[in-house]
């Protein structure tokens, strides 16, 4: 069989097995636009709220307007004790509340610091980083207010006091995610890990299913090596239009920033998407079952995903669990593409990612050839006992025979 025809039979085995068919296409689509949707709305906004104003004077109330045109903060409802408003968080009903103290107006007029108090549900970070943000918003704004105005009464001008109500001025920029949101910062990573593990999983599949099968098809005749060449050449074909898709279409759609040229991003997904597939391959050929294929690589994404070093910094995890997630292509794939199309980076900037990439090749490449070879081996020995079997019983029969002449 040649080369080509032994191509076209990879992608018929790919494109007549519904699982396959459901991992590649099915898989890779359905995420692009499962996995973004929690995100779309990049902040949470307009979190309810809740205030107990226990001042009850004019500038408290402004404090209250000014806390509820916020666009973190919708207050919902007034509470007259803490107790109550605390019941409303217990019950879910507000995501918090802030504590206006006694004596609010008194202690500003004195030119004292009031003491705003806050409380939130803290067991969803997000919603309370937000409240809170929110309320020191509203809080430095009055504060602000209050400072110029003392400054007036001092006979300090208009232009100088606007100026000088504090210390230093903040100028937020923020570099690489101007946007300030989730989806810049989670989908280009975990797009990769989706690359990688469903490459993973239709490469095992196939293998898997091949080997439950009959001995009898074109894959029993064709040798290893060949067959595996023929299945990564079929499946990075496939993989490299469904990556085009992936950062071309959908990043377009979510508008993600894409500052990698298209030669960078498909020379660094050569040999990201080779170790993806060679892995499969090798876990195809370990488990006694084709459905282990799916569980084994499902297990593996969680902490695949949490040591790639996205998430939480590579310095602040155990040396031991940075190695062990070197040996895997999503770790130093991410750290490459997040640096070269989110951050601009250089092609020398990540070639130590790229030069990993390829020691991954050499790696699972060498233990699929192991096992295929422990395979070959094992297979000759059983060969050889069947023909053994079967020459001993030629001969006992023949004896027979003749003893009976």
């Amino acid at each position: 069989m040649s080369f080509t025809q032994l191509l076209k039979q990879e992608l018929l085995a790919v494109l007549r097995n519904p699982v396959v068919l459901l991992t590649v296409f099915g898989g890779v689509v359905f995420y692009s636009f499962l996995y973004p949707l929690p995100y779309a709305n990049q902040v949470p906004q307009q979190l309810k709220a809740s205030v107990v104003n226990l001042d009850k004077s004019q500038s408290s109330y402004q404090l209250e307007r000014m806390v509820d045109a916020t666009s973190q903060i919708d207050l919902v409802r007034r509470d007259s004790t803490i107790e109550d408003a605390k019941q409303a968080v217990l019950n879910q009903e507000i995501g918090g509340f802030i504590v206006i103290p006694e004596d609010f107006y008194k202690d500003l007029l004195l030119g004292k610091s009031p003491t705003l108090s806050y409380a939130g549900d803290a067991s969803y970070f997000l919603v309370y980083g937000t409240i809170v943000e929110g309320l020191a918003k509203a809080g430095g704004t009055l504060a602000a207010q209050v400072k110029v105005s003392h400054l007036l009464v001092e006979g300090v001008p208009l232009e100088s006091a606007a100026k000088g109500y504090s210390a230093f001025s903040l100028n937020l920029k923020p570099t690489f995610n101007s946007r300030m949101g989730y989806i810049d910062y989670v989908v280009p990573a975990v797009f990769v890990l989706i690359l990688q593990q469903t490459l993973a999983m239709a490469s095992g599949l196939v293998g898997a299913t091949q080997n439950a099968q009959s001995t009898f098809g074109y894959w029993s005749k064709t040798p290893p090596a060949k067959l595996i060449l023929a299945r990564c050449c079929t499946l990075v074909g496939i993989y490299y239009l469904l990556s085009m898709y992936y950062f071309g279409a959908s990043f377009s759609m979510y508008g993600i920033n894409l500052l990698a040229s298209m030669t960078q991003i498909l020379t660094l997904l050569l040999p990201f998407l080779l170790a993806s597939c060679l892995i499969g391959i090798f876990i195809g050929e370990l488990v006694p079952r084709r459905e282990l294929v799916t569980v084994v690589v499902l297990i593996s994404s969680m902490p695949l995903i949490f040591s790639s070093g996205f998430i939480w910094p590579i310095e602040m995890m155990p040396q031991w669990l940075v190695l062990l997630s070197e040996l895997f292509p999503s770790t130093p794939a991410i750290q490459g593409f997040l640096a070269l199309n989110q951050m601009g980076a250089s092609w020398q900037e990540v070639t130590p990612q790229w030069t990993l990439l390829w020691g991954q090749v050499v790696l699972w490449g060498s233990l699929l050839a192991l096992k295929l070879y422990h395979k070959s081996s094992k297979s000759v020995v059983i060969s050889g006992t069947s023909t053994s079997n079967s020459n001993s019983n030629s001969n006992s029969n023949s004896n027979s025979n003749s003893n009976s002449h």
